[in-house]
């Protein structure tokens, strides 16, 4: 009971309570404060109702300890003043001290309960808050519509269907399915736990809606994409609120219909009186972002800054987002820079990083990454992509080390980036690191994984272990895995597996894409597939409607130039719906070359020179056309007019990567460290491939030289060089991978098939163009059917788990890790994972040891080279 309180002091209770109840609508904590010092002089602390207001005021402001500090002093306490300092601790989402206080409480009423489930739902534990609804039913409290709102809100958020269903059950036994706050709350749980169809039985049934009502049920067609439906929704209601447009500007911009959601925005500033809000605002400048429509961002930019709106919190992070998705990146540093990064979200930084990084400025991308406190893995993943699209491998290498040392784990758009890297390389130890990390993991059964793998080891030159990364994707291969397989395919000259392949992707249902047609047309070209070429780009253009671009007509010209016909493919150019480009006209210098067509030649070589003057490729062709018509005149005047032009000619080099180091060399090399070595060995090799029958291929030599010069010049090109020291640094047995940055010459190209059989090894070297793999005294296509069969052994032994014994002494050394277990491990990777996990636990520790940093250093200066 309150206490008596002296007529005179009447006045100033009712003065008191009202400027409390007052002050929740303006500065409630300040005349909170100035009404308790008036209390204590004024010696009403007696009067249970003015404390409990005062008590109310301090815990809806947030002042939780003044609350409960008020409370001990009160001599006398109600039901309320218990409730008031539980909602207290509840609001801070201080769930402890909250728990404790309701211990303590003389009786639970059915609002001590609800503060309860209110807390749990603030931070996140729905379980908690629906299991203390259980228990309040089992204490004999009856739940209130805001308990059930509350509870409804938290099986929404867990996604909890049958849970709900129970609570609708409950609800229609209670007699509450009248209340509209429930029913809409329903409503709500069924649209957000992916029951349309029970939503819309729901809706049409509810005796009472309001504006929540309608809301709901178009925030749930716009979720599932049912458009029409939530515009014939929004069109029938009377009346709308901020909300309602919200939900068709913010359901068109997640659905990707960016237009229609700035269109929406400009309707409803037309139509309606209201002002959009910060969610509205959200959602337009994210749709700005996604057209990359600067213009209109800067317009929606200047409403803001004209109505006063505050830019802060969403709106803050999307006008970033915004300008840095279209290009105004320095707006967007200066808009951090004016209104600090307190309110900034990692999703702002990390747009702002992605802007520097399209533009290539790296510098200050890292500026904003080392600016980051809380960097998830989204973050540094964007990071390292960045430095992979720019070709700085060895920093992303770095980078990579520094995240796991930092704990941060890396999922699989992390290892799809740094198996990229490796790619870049072309470093099969590496990209096998990686491999063995990924497995660890667990990331290996990722799509985007699984199609960086293939990648990986087509260019690494390891065509039998890409077509097993290819085969072993186990759940729903995508175009891009199908692409990556048959561009891989092309490239190793497997065009008629190639081709095979990508007629089971189009039995499959799956679209091929511009990318796609670019690997068929390369494998049509190896192949000597003319007619089948034609067919496959008739069907791009007619079937597919995907209109031909640069690379298409090049494949095609290419085609035509490497079968001979010259004359065809210069009408293919001439009938080109847009103007050819320098590959278009180098694909058909080169088949003029091969073919000895000086005149057509010539038009091809300046065609080409008109677009890029300073083309070395065009001159060098040119120059070699004449040599081999024996023009050694005109060939002698087009070098000196490349000399004259100071045009530079690009320096052909050949690297092997023996034991995590690259070796370089270049024609005639005398650099190196076992130059000597090298050149015995080459001798010896030279002399026994020519008694098996090997004549050197002289014309290659496109100089007016005597022969024994030409046959010396041959012998140490630097694919033979680099052939030589893998032989001397290498075991017996160990397959050689050549890389080259320019084509391998006839005499080469014949030469390694006679080293490949004396020697008794595969040799895979990679040129421009594509892989040429020897074995045997053969090359690739001639032994194809061996890597089919093995492809379909390997098969059969992963559907019978019959692989034998993982050999686990081989576990001991990280490097050789992969060796002893990379075919079972890209066959069974569940029944391996616990070994791999027990015995592996240094693999990506070795992975980022200083050997392999500065092996990767290595590799980065070779591929820059």
């Amino acid at each position: 009971m309150n206490a008596p309180i002296p007529n005179s002091s009447h006045a100033l209770l009712e003065l008191c309570t009202n400027l409390l109840q007052n002050s929740l609508k303006s500065n409630g904590r300040f005349t909170a404060q100035l009404v308790h010092c008036r209390v204590i002089k004024s010696g009403l602390v007696f009067s249970v109702y003015l404390m409990n207001n005062l008590m109310n005021v301090y815990s809806k402001t947030g002042f939780a300890l003044h609350a409960r500090k008020l409370f001990d002093e009160m001599p006398l306490r109600t039901a309320f003043s218990w409730n008031t300092v539980l909602s207290a601790y509840a609001k801070r989402g201080d769930m402890v001290s909250t728990c404790e206080f309701f211990d303590q409480l003389p009786q639970k009423d059915s609002v001590s309960w609800t503060t309860m489930i209110v807390g749990y739902k603030k931070i996140g534990q729905y379980q908690k808050a629906i299991r203390t609804m259980s228990e309040m039913i089992k204490e004999g409290i009856e739940p209130t519509q805001f308990t059930l709102t509350n509870v409804l809100a938290s099986v929404a958020a867990s996604r909890c269907l049958d849970t709900g269903k129970k609570v609708h059950s409950f609800i229609v036994k209670l007699g509450l399915f009248g209340n509209v706050s429930v029913s809409n709350s329903l409503l709500n749980m069924y649209a957000k736990c992916g029951d349309p169809k029970m939503a819309r039985v729901f809706f049409d049934g509810m005796v009472v809606r309001d504006i929540s009502s309608w809301n709901a049920m178009i925030a749930l067609h716009m979720q599932v994409g049912q458009m029409d439906l939530a515009v014939a929704q929004f069109e029938q209601m009377a009346e709308r609120d901020i909300v309602t447009w919200n939900s068709m500007i913010s359901g068109y911009n997640q659905r990707g219909y960016d237009l229609r959601a700035l269109d929406m925005f400009w309707n409803m500033l037309r139509e309606s009186l209201l002002s959009p809000d910060r969610f509205t605002l959200a959602s337009v400048l994210s749709a700005c972002a996604n057209l990359e429509k600067l213009c209109i961002g800067k317009q929606i930019h200047s409403h803001i800054v004209a109505t006063g709106f505050d830019i802060s919190g969403i709106v803050l992070n999307a006008l970033i987002s915004m300008y840095s998705r279209c290009g105004g990146v320095d707006t967007a540093w200066r808009l951090i820079e004016q209104r600090g990064t307190e309110d900034l979200k990692i999703e702002g930084f990390t747009a702002l990083l992605d802007g520097y990084i399209k533009l290539g400025d790296m510098k200050q991308a890292k500026t904003i990454f080392d600016s980051l406190k809380d960097r998830d893995v989204v973050v540094w993943t964007a990071m390292i992509v960045g430095y992979e699209q720019h070709g700085l491998y060895g920093e992303a290498i770095n980078l990579f080390r520094s995240m796991v040392r930092e704990g941060q784990r890396p999922n699989s758009y992390t290892f799809a980036a740094m198996l990229s890297v490796a790619s870049s390389l072309a470093s099969l130890s590496h990209g096998e690191q990686i491999h063995g990390s990924v497995v660890k993991s667990g990331e290996v059964y990722s799509v985007s994984v699984s199609n960086a793998l293939i990648t990986m080891y087509a260019k690494a030159g390891n065509i039998t272990s890409a077509r097993l990364a290819f085969d072993l994707i186990r759940c729903e291969r995508d175009t891009v895995s199908w692409t990556s397989m048959i561009v891989a395919l092309g490239q190793h000259g497997h065009a008629e597996e190639a081709l095979e392949l990508f007629e089971t992707m189009l039995k499959e249902g799956l679209r091929p894409d511009h990318i796609t047609y670019v690997g068929v047309f390369s494998a049509c070209t190896h192949a000597g597939l003319v007619n089948k070429g034609r067919q496959y780009f008739d069907m791009m253009k007619d079937v597919y409607k995907i209109e031909p671009t640069l690379s298409h007509y090049a494949c095609m010209v290419d085609m035509f130039g490497r079968a001979g016909l010259l004359q065809e493919a210069q009408e293919f150019i001439e009938n080109m719906p847009i103007e050819p480009d320098v590959v278009t006209w180098g694909s058909l210098l080169s088949a003029c070359r091969v073919h000895k067509n000086v005149e057509l030649g010539k038009v091809a070589a300046e065609r080409l020179l008109c677009i890029e003057p300073e083309n070395s490729g065009a001159y060098s062709a040119l120059a070699n056309l004449y040599s081999a018509c024996g023009k050694w005149g005109e060939a002698a005047k087009t070098r000196k007019s490349m000399k004259d032009g100071r045009v530079k000619k690009e320096q052909g080099f050949s690297w092997i990567e023996v034991k995590h180091k690259v070796h370089v060399f270049g024609v005639e090399d005398g650099t190196h460290p076992q130059k000597n070595e090298i050149y015995i060995t080459v001798k010896k090799i030279w002399d026994e491939i020519k008694k098996m029958g090997y004549v050197p291929d002289t014309a290659s030599v496109l100089h007016d030289l005597e022969e024994e010069v030409k046959e010396q010049i041959l012998r140490h090109h630097s694919e033979k060089l680099a052939i030589a020291f893998g032989l001397i640094s290498t075991p017996d047995k160990t397959t050689l991978r050549i890389m080259k940055n320019l084509r391998v010459c006839n005499d080469c190209h014949t030469a390694i098939k006679f080293i490949s059989k004396l020697v008794g090894r595969e040799i895979i070297v990679r040129d421009t163009t594509r892989f040429h793999h020897f074995k045997d005294g053969v090359r690739a296509g001639q032994f194809r059917d061996d890597h089919i069969r093995a492809t379909a052994r390997f098969a059969r032994r992963i559907r019978s788990n019959n692989y034998g014994q993982l050999n686990t002494d081989t576990l001991s050394h990280p490097s050789s890790l992969y060796i002893s277990v990379s075919e079972q491990l890209l066959f069974d990777h569940k029944s391996l994972n616990t070994t791999i996990h027990e015995q592996s636990s240094s693999l990506l520790v070795s992975f980022l040891s200083p050997q392999f940093e500065s092996s990767f250093s290595d590799l980065t200066v070779s591929v820059r080279t």
